[in-house]
């Protein structure tokens, strides 16, 4: 996966086995975003659950999931969320300016208001102007070497847009451009590189912290994440770490050059809801551990588990493993990961 990635619109479409309909909860992680971005457009654009049980519980009906999906894929595609939420009224036929359009919005209670973490799912998309200068202000504090300057720019983009927009936007095309000078200038500028990804990985992984997030749930089975044996490029993985926590997605992270049988034995032990595999270099991308994964079971006799295998990176592309996913993007591997059951 990398910056030229186009969104991915939801996977797959949650469905209910009753007519109570889903939680907020449920809905929120099969969908990749998080509660909070359903509170804040239920708030500020009316497209919240018709139906409450006692204790203002909500519940999702099909026909207001078919709404969320939709806004979500519009969203995803570039569309502002106001222009988006206006097309999905329309479609469901709510009239236009409903009184999400002409209600002051409430000031939101003070816990949800800490938990209110801008989410890529309603973040408009950013001018080119500011991205650009963006890039150029953290490429030239990147080159002064400027580590508290760099730091601040990463973080500040971060809280603004969220981690998904941070990556696509700023992140790899500054990575990128600064491995392009490296590479062009006799390994001059090596140094530069590496102190850039160092505070890409910092502001990465100090995601709950830049944003408001909640503490951890427990989560008997999160999902898995790993570099295939010898990979050491670990960046593109803690994006998408970073961006499952922003969804309320628990995830497990073992990092670069996860050995075969110690990733086969975490699988084992740990019981993930699904495994991604990283590769950068097709020489590292190994074939016959991504299937022995897909054959790993555990659980009790009679009722045997297998994990969805998830393969990202440039070095798995064009593999063929039978069952197992590979997104196009962060964007996707995020919607699918986040999509997975629990």
């Amino acid at each position: 996966m990398d910056s030229r990635d186009a969104p991915a619109a939801p996977a797959r479409r949650p469905t209910t086995t009753d007519g109570a309909g889903i939680t907020s909860g449920s809905l929120a992680r099969r969908l990749g975003i998080s509660p909070t971005t359903l509170r804040s457009w239920d708030r500020r654009y009316d497209l919240g659950p018709a139906r409450r049980d006692q204790g203002r519980h909500r519940r999702w009906s099909p026909r207001d999931v078919a709404m969320i999906e939709e806004m979500c894929r519009l969203t995803a595609s570039g569309v502002p969320p106001a222009e988006a939420a206006r097309v999905v009224r329309e479609r469901a036929g709510h009239p236009e300016g409903s009184a999400a359009d002409t209600r002051a919005e409430p000031p939101a209670p003070a816990a949800e208001r800490a938990d209110d973490a801008p989410s890529d799912a309603d973040t408009p998309p950013v001018p080119p102007g500011v991205v650009r200068a963006e890039c150029r202000g953290l490429i030239r504090a990147a080159l002064r070497l400027d580590s508290a300057a760099v730091q601040e720019r990463l973080n500040a983009f971060v809280r603004a847009h969220g981690v998904i927009t941070a990556w696509e936007e700023l992140m790899m095309p500054t990575l990128h451009a600064v491995g392009r000078k490296w590479e062009s200038s006799g390994d001059r500028y090596v140094e530069v590189e590496h102190l850039l990804s160092w505070h890409v990985s910092t502001a990465l992984r100090n995601t709950p912290f830049l944003l408001g997030l909640p503490g951890p749930a427990r989560d008997d089975n999160p999902v898995l994440l790993a570099c295939v044996p010898g990979e050491q490029h670990t960046l593109p993985l803690e994006a998408v770490h970073a961006a499952l926590l922003q969804a309320g997605r628990p995830a497990r992270m073992l990092g670069a050059a996860v050995p075969a049988d110690a990733l086969v034995s975490t699988v084992r032990r740990t019981g993930p809801a699904a495994v991604m595999l990283w590769s950068q270099a097709r020489s590292l991308a190994s074939t016959p551990l991504a299937q022995h994964l897909l054959q790993s079971t555990w659980g009790p006799q009679g009722a045997r588990q297998q994990p969805r295998l998830h393969l990202a990176g440039p070095g798995w592309r064009g593999a063929t493993v039978e069952r197992a996913v590979q997104p196009a993007g962060l964007r996707e591997a995020v919607v699918l990961l986040a999509a997975d059951p629990r």
